[in-house]
């Protein structure tokens, strides 16, 4: 007789805030707190299957929804996961043909947040990694850049906030040394610096300066759909043969198209490929050439094992993408990344900002800029309930319910807008 699994018996999702330093981007500039969600996902026998998402309130109502219709579900039914999460986010009966076709950010980001859970669980109730449970791993150990940030030294308006020890970069030279603390700390044998804050010109500097003092690094830079086809084609002589890739100069598919038409160097994106109904006409106009997959908004880690084989297809490049996070989420991107074989460039974590966990044990260790899957059955990480509790209260106290960097960048510039493209 087939064995009989555990069944679901309580779904929790608790919503958090961690300290986040000021980190400037082309919307603003990052509040003093970040805001996720933490997911539990309960089987009557008692194990305890681990998930990490957005802390907003769209998010968090989308979640709450969901989690009552998951109990009595087997953890191995990720169809069944995904059809009450369309019926609970959509309002309408799921039918297998009903997915929208240019894909739907919230409905993905919920069904990706519970199946990490329900894959956590499904490795729990098997003895076996996550990683296995995807397929088995086509390398030991994921590489990560080091991510810099033009950043201010310490969140205005915040007299009770512990200082940042990361200080001021807004200069050339502190950008270099805080990416030489980068590598010096974790190894990171690539570096991607966030754009789209001063002129490119300026911003262009900051990456000689990098590559004089990094010879051997390659470099990326992401000026967050800052820049106009026009900015972009005539600093494009200053880019050659200094970048590995640029991720997402403009906006739109269409100007990437166009700025694909006279680049020298691939392009990337996290911002105008983000959904399978965007692939087609991604490859019709060749827009990008890597994309930066990000399991939390894709909808989870098989949907990210799904868009590298369809890269294979067409030849596009894989890694993937990062926004502020925590432990459990990088858990995750270690598991599938390790079972991807076109991963071909090393990818993006915020995680070396992050001065707080929730995870037992405290904060997961990069070692040659690289990070092994956590050991362990399933994700190999769980809760350290103390933890979770703090961060829940800084949730109740912080005043943030919705992440907002112009709304934050005008305590220090009132006229301040993020409408882009800036440049």
């Amino acid at each position: 007789m087939p064995r009989s699994n555990p069944r679901i018996a309580a779904v929790r999702t608790t919503p958090i805030a961690f300290r986040d330093p000021p980190l400037l981007n082309v919307a603003g500039v990052h509040e003093a707190f970040a805001l996720r969600s933490i997911i539990e996902v309960e089987t009557e026998d008692g194990r305890i299957g681990l998930g990490e998402s957005y802390g907003d309130l769209e998010t968090l109502a989308n979640l709450a929804k969901i989690g009552p219709l998951l109990v009595g579900l087997d953890p191995y039914d990720l169809n069944g996961l995904a059809a009450r999460a369309y019926q609970a986010v959509t309002g309408q009966e799921f039918t297998g043909q009903t997915y929208p076709a240019g894909g739907d950010k919230a409905l993905a980001s919920a069904t990706g947040a519970f199946e990490v859970a329900f894959l956590d669980l499904q490795g729990q109730i098997a003895g076996m990694p996550l990683w296995a449970i995807l397929g088995g791993k086509v390398r030991e150990r994921v590489p990560f850049s080091a991510y810099l940030f033009y950043k201010f030294k310490q969140h205005k308006d915040d007299p009770g906030y512990p200082a940042d020890e990361w200080g001021e970069a807004i200069d050339h030279a502190q950008i270099v040394a805080q990416a030489k603390r980068m590598v010096l700390d974790h190894g990171f044998g690539s570096i991607k610096l966030k754009a789209g804050v001063f002129e490119p010109d300026f911003e262009i500097e900051s990456l000689r300066a990098l590559r004089k003092a990094f010879p051997d690094h390659p470099l990326r830079i992401d000026p967050n759909g800052g820049w106009s086809v026009a900015t972009t084609k005539r600093v494009m002589p200053q880019l050659d043969g200094l970048l590995e890739y640029l991720e997402d100069p403009t906006g739109t598919l269409e100007e990437m198209g166009e700025v694909a038409a006279f680049a020298k160097m691939p392009l990337a994106t996290n911002m105008v490929t983000i959904a399978f109904g965007h692939i087609p006409k991604s490859v019709r106009l060749n827009s990008v050439q890597i994309v930066l997959s990000d399991h939390h908004y894709w909808g989870g880690l098989r949907a990210t094992q799904n868009l590298a084989q369809i890269g294979r297809v067409f030849g596009l490049g894989i890694s993937m993408h990062s926004n502020s996070h925590l432990g459990i989420s990088l858990a995750a991107m270690a598991h599938v990344a390790a079972t991807i074989p076109n991963l071909a460039y090393a990818c993006d974590t915020h995680y070396p900002w992050q001065v707080e966990e929730v995870i037992d044990g405290g904060k997961l260790k990069f070692e040659g800029g690289s990070l092994a899957p956590p050991q362990g059955h399933g994700l190999g990480v769980r809760l350290d309930r103390t933890a979770l509790a703090t961060l829940h209260r800084q949730y109740q106290t912080c005043g943030i319910r919705k992440r907002d960097d112009a709304k934050e960048m005008r305590k220090y510039r009132p006229d301040w807008s993020s409408a882009r493209p800036r440049f």
